[in-house]
């Protein structure tokens, strides 16, 4: 028992608390330190579109100057595919296995070029490009010891993703549980460890360094809020139904916009595309700051309840057809904050829908905006656990917990009925077709040997992330195991064999990776 759990502590607790401690704390460091830059370009570039707007003899000149950063970015995007896009979508694909990716460039990247996107105005958020700097640095926080670790890559990333999530939204458990609902799609205590132990430590760095940075530690400030009682149960489903019928609406919209693009468009180079995108969040602009950026500072207007219905409408068909195309071009940024602000103004027009028809209160106004961000989050991105910690965390929900889950519940079941599929996941579905495109897969059918000192020894089969396509047909142990010993029976063992069915587009990654997994194999893996 003992020797169980020493082994355990060394191979397994140890690491995991030191790669999580370590990507925690200098994820913490680098998008805290994005913040501040982020902070300060989004407030030059409302600046600069109040001056446009009071000189508009200069707009076509700066008309011609965005010309450079398009073609800028579409030749980057040829050079490195994973700054295209949502943050987000990409580090699910790179924590699944599914997108390659060089961490040093693509921190990089992500760190300068959403920068740009902010400078423009473009409408999209900072939390997408924090996971993924969060991703790279736990990628960088393994490579950088050689390749004894290599096999912690996925999981020291999955702690800078979550760790990311948190810094960039002040929400530190939902961070954990954007690991096994959106990440993973699965629990495992490998990932919770992990996990837990990087936002912890992210989350202890942040209380240090935010106030000598001078940024927020949360999203949004303390909000108060109503608390609701049972013969208000109608409110959270009335909102959970509407919104789950506009998330089905709104994730078809995105489907035409991308056949628009890639395929009506398909022949236009992807500079041109994107030039559009900026010309038109540029004219968009001059006309209303509100109709572009992140959508943070709409959202917090928002709660004022002061913005009339027609002002909604027009904010919510801007604001949604702007991040669409522009996430649809690949233009670098995230798109949960600009969602977020869509479910604000979808839950605006909802309150004083409900006030004007049922005669309901103007004190209920802030609620059901609260309780709409919630079902949008649940809604359109498909991660009802998300959302409902986070109407928690970060929306100051904590005497209305059950109308939360209610809210999210429904929303997710409206979109579950009608089959719409999640924003995040349809966009990494793009993606990885545009990756492998033109590409064959190979079968790699073949029995490995656990090594002595290998990583997967003492580990579960389910608490390894192996290649992604990857299936364990049979494990058999060759030395004779103790079957009271649940654990023994379960756990790998040096000299196991195990059975493995691989399809895969990059052969020599998925050797690597099971090398790392399982020790070097005597034999050639084909």
């Amino acid at each position: 028992m003992s020797q169980r759990f020493r082994n355990t502590f060394l191979n397994s607790i140890l690491p995991a608390c030191c790669f999580g401690a370590l990507t925690g704390v200098l994820t913490s460091i680098a998008v805290n330190l994005y913040k501040v830059c982020a902070k300060y370009i989004i407030a030059f570039s409302e600046k600069g579109y109040h001056f446009f707007g009071a000189h508009l003899y200069y707009v076509p000149l700066v008309v011609l100057c965005f010309l450079v950063p398009a073609f800028l970015f579409a030749y980057i995007y040829k050079r490195v595919p994973n700054l295209r896009g949502g943050g987000i979508p990409t580090s699910i694909g790179i924590l699944r296995g599914i997108i390659p990716f060089k961490w040093v460039r693509n921190l990089i990247g992500i760190f300068t070029m959403s920068l740009v996107s902010f400078l423009i105005g473009v409408p999209l958020g900072n939390e997408g490009p924090s996971v993924q700097m969060g991703t790279a640095i736990g990628r960088g926080s393994v490579f950088s010891f050689g390749k004894k670790f290599r096999a912690w890559d996925r999981y020291s990333m999955t702690g800078g993703a979550c760790a990311g999530f948190s810094v960039a939204t002040g929400a530190p458990i939902s961070g954990v549980i954007f690991a096994v609902e959106e990440a993973h799609q699965r629990i495992s205590p490998m990932i919770l460890m992990i996990a837990s132990t990087s936002v912890m430590f992210a989350s202890i760095t942040t209380e240090i360094l935010a106030p000598i940075l001078g940024v927020s530690k949360s999203l949004f400030p303390a909000i108060q809020l109503p608390a609701l009682s049972v013969k208000d149960v109608w409110i959270p489903m009335t909102i959970g139904v509407a919104v789950g019928m506009f998330a089905v609406v709104f994730l078809g919209y995105y489907r035409l916009i991308f056949a628009f693009f890639n395929k009506t468009l398909k022949k236009i180079p992807h500079g041109f595309k994107i030039f559009f995108v900026f010309v038109l969040t540029l004219v968009l602009g001059i006309g209303s700051y509100s109709y572009v950026s992140t959508g943070h500072e709409l959202i917090l207007h928002l709660f004022n309840g002061n913005t009339a219905i027609g002002a909604l409408v027009l904010l919510l068909v801007i604001r949604s057809t702007l991040t669409l195309c522009a996430n649809t071009n690949r233009v670098t940024g995230g798109i949960f904050l600009p969602l977020l602000a869509v479910g604000a103004l979808v839950s605006s027009l909802l309150a004083k829908g409900m006030e004007s028809v049922f005669g309901l209160d103007a004190a209920y106004y802030t609620i059901i905006l609260v309780l709409g961000i919630t079902a949008c989050i649940a809604g359109i991105m498909k991660m009802p656990l998300t959302a409902i910690v986070f109407a928690v965390e970060a929306l100051s929900c904590y005497d209305n917990i059950i109308y939360v889950i209610v809210v999210a519940g429904v929303a997710f079941i409206i979109t579950e009925i009608f089959g719409a599929e999640s924003i995040n996941d349809r966009v990494l579905e793009n993606r990885v077709e545009e990756l492998n495109e033109g590409k064959s897969t190979k079968i790699l059918d073949r029995y490995l040997t656990v090594r002595e000192g290998a990583f997967a020894v003492g580990m579960y089969v389910r608490d390894i992330f192996w290649p992604n396509g990857l299936f364990v047909l049979a494990h058999t142990h060759t030395v004779p195991i103790d079957k009271r010993d649940k654990h023994a029976v379960k756990a790998l063992h040096a000299s196991d064999v195990l059975h493995v069915r691989c399809t895969t587009f990059d052969e020599e990654q998925t050797k690597a990776e099971l090398v790392a997994i399982l020790g070097d194999q005597e034999q050639r893996l084909e």
